[in-house]
């Protein structure tokens, strides 16, 4: 009888490496990093420790995997969203509406929390949290472009950068402060963003 083997490209290797990030990712919430260890990923995970070498190479890249899983689960949802609004008061509406949300539970903040704390202590982790806030950017940027065909590519960077800046600074300071007037700091964006319009028209 031929054995199975959880090959990295393969199927089954996909859906073990999925269980191992997964799990890398509860801990973190849970216990923070010192508590996403090979054998307590593989445990909860239910399986071997030698498969974290196997498919990440080690502690290291597993490292790398659930810091990229994290950050995707902090960040994709609101850039989705901003991505999707039709214009950047739509944009700001719909911050205004989830802010308060973000992150409100406990083990949201945690992992926000942890992301940070990795990224500073681990050079490899701010490699993998810079790629992800640089394409952050370019998204952002990218449907600037769509909504002002007329503004120059450096002011496309600039205003992307300030609005992904923002964003990190009101979810952290939110995660400090529950009650952060981020609604009222919202909402006079959107009225700078009124009086362009009208000098724009002018």
């Amino acid at each position: 009888m031929t054995k199975l083997v959880d090959r990295p490209n393969s199927a089954r290797g996909g859906r073990r490496r999925e269980q191992l990030v997964a799990a890398g990712v509860a801990l973190l919430q849970r216990d923070g990093w010192p508590g996403v260890t090979t054998r307590a990923v593989a445990e909860h995970a239910g399986a071997r420790p030698g498969l974290i070498h196997y498919h990440f190479g080690g502690l290291p890249g597993l490292h790398a995997a659930v810091f990229r899983r994290a950050t995707d689960l902090i960040i994709e949802p609101l850039v989705s969203e901003l991505l999707a609004a039709p214009g950047e008061q739509a944009a700001l509406a719909m911050m205004r509406q989830m802010m308060p949300q973000a992150p409100a539970d406990e083990a949201t903040a945690r992992l926000a929390a942890e992301l940070i704390v990795g990224a500073m202590r681990d050079p490899a982790l701010g490699v993998v949290l810079r790629g992800e806030l640089r394409r952050a950017r370019a998204l952002i940027a990218d449907r600037l472009g769509e909504l002002h065909p007329g503004w120059p590519p450096a002011r496309l960077t600039g205003v992307a950068t300030l609005i992904t800046a923002a964003i990190d600074g009101l979810m952290l300071h939110h995660m400090i402060d529950c009650e952060l007037p981020a609604r009222e700091a919202l909402s006079a964006v959107g009225e700078l963003l009124d009086h362009e319009d009208d000098r724009g028209k002018d």
